[in-house]
């Protein structure tokens, strides 16, 4: 494999004695399949479906809006509006602030959100407008919560743009009154409602006999997430993205958290064990074997078939959060197929030794990659799916390869044991099409 010599220490078979070389900034010029820091915080804040979301920068940043994206809401939908500054010559000499604060004042008065979250993005950090200043000012005179995200893309990638995302939610958290809510309550952290998830993993949490007081972010609600530090434990679904919330929440309320994985059956059985173990109670274990037990039993026939088509197949997998990749790990294994190739874009060094243990010998694990690097292991490992985002589709249908999102423009819902049913038929769809006979690659011709 021909690689950048500053790019060797980050891509390892999984029989590798050394450990991947991570948590560092994408090498310049290789096109990274990263994302900036805005992009981070958006991920994580714009499900919130009743705040006000604008961008304070050029109309292009704008384009990123969750209108083309999955994240569903059961009420408000002015999440769904991408609003915008427009951010051009003049301002970049005189300053941005006062068209900032004209903005807010309008939108607000238009669209009346319970909170507004205002995006800060490259241009407006370089010509220095202080957007802080601005929201202060803002939240004082229009009486809602303003809340600045210091997302500038040049101070970092996606995993910083999480952590901005996740100081702006703290300034929100603990503003809110706690009375009514019950000794068995959590909130949901890190899950985006992607295709309506978290009403599948609320479900299994009501009928558990759990009380659900937040869910940050998807189908939130700033008045609940302002109530959320009186939960008595946060369930982390997505590590990668808000993790750091769960902390500050143990540090400044005493509130415990668990992370665990609703995708998959291993996982999304051990993610309930998990949360009913915390809470002790008898009759609540009861009840959450019984769902594991009824919903499992519902599944595996479906599984078993599908299996058969699919056994030894080979797939790749390039995922955000590593969770999410541990989870497809199993998935996959699940319906009989192996893994090729697994990288991450925001995985530790702990993640990547609980990926080897979890991978074959030969499976190539690379933390950041590029299109190029990723084309060259699909067509070295010849594998027949690729699972990632919108960014690696391409590259998976110009090797005649079939693809499945995994990411936050799917419309199918992939959590809980009915979403592992789906996925696994997602799959067989897609490996199994016979239009991959008729590819290049498949027919003798060399690549597409």
């Amino acid at each position: 494999m021909d690689l950048l010599d500053d790019r060797k220490r980050q891509v390892v078979t999984a029989g590798e004695v050394r450990a991947v070389v991570c948590d560092r900034p994408s090498v310049a010029g290789s096109v990274t399949q990263r994302a900036c820091s805005f992009c981070g915080s958006r991920v994580v804040l714009y499900p919130i479906a009743d705040a006000l979301h604008l961008v304070h920068g050029p109309v292009g940043c704008a384009a990123y809006t969750w209108d083309i994206r999955g994240a569903q809401s059961s009420g408000p939908q002015l999440h769904r509006l991408s609003f915008n500054t427009d951010v051009r010559e003049e301002e970049v000499i005189f300053g941005g602030e006062k068209k900032l604060a004209r903005a807010l004042r309008e939108l607000v008065v238009i669209h009346k959100p319970k909170g507004a979250f205002v995006y800060a993005t490259c241009l407006t950090g370089v010509i220095g407008d202080d957007v802080d200043a601005v929201c202060r000012m803002a939240t004082a005179e229009l009486g809602i919560p303003i809340i600045p995200v210091q997302s500038e893309g040049f101070k970092g990638t996606k995993k910083d743009g999480y952590s901005a995302a996740c100081r702006a939610l703290d300034q929100l958290i603990g503003t809110g009154p706690t009375e009514g809510i019950g000794p068995y309550s959590v909130n949901i952290l890190g899950d985006f409602n992607i295709a309506g998830e978290i009403w599948t993993i609320k479900g299994y949490l009501e009928r558990m006999g759990v009380e659900v007081v937040a869910t940050l972010t998807g189908d939130g609600r700033v008045d609940t997430i302002r109530r959320a530090h009186g939960v008595k434990l946060n369930i982390v679904q997505c590590a990668g993205s808000m993790t750091s919330v769960a902390k500050l929440m143990k540090e400044k309320y005493g509130i415990p958290y668990v992370q665990v994985s609703f995708f998959g059956l291993e996982d999304c059985a051990d993610a309930l064990y998990q949360i009913a173990k915390h809470f002790g109670d008898p009759e609540m274990m009861r009840r959450t074997k019984e769902i594991v037990r009824t919903e499992t039993e519902a599944v595996l026939p479906e599984l078993a078939r599908i299996r058969k088509d699919l056994e030894g197949k080979k797939a790749a997998l390039y995922v955000g959060g590593a969770f999410k990749a541990f989870s497809l790990v199993k998935a996959l294994r699940q319906i009989g197929m192996q893994v090729a190739m697994a990288g991450t874009q925001t995985g530790g060094p702990a993640d990547y030794e609980h990926l080897k243990e979890l991978c074959d010998a030969d499976t190539i694990l690379a933390d950041d990659s590029n299109p190029l690097e990723m084309a060259s292991w699909l067509a070295l490992r010849d594998v027949d799916l690729f699972i990632g985002g919108v960014k690696e589709r391409p590259v998976a249908f110009k090797l005649g390869i079939g693809f499945c999102d995994h990411n936050h423009e799917r419309k199918i819902g992939l959590a809980g044991f009915e979403g592992c049913a789906a996925f696994a038929r997602e799959v067989h769809a897609t490996v199994t099409s016979p239009v991959w006979s008729l590819v290049p690659r498949r027919a003798g011709r060399g690549l597409a």
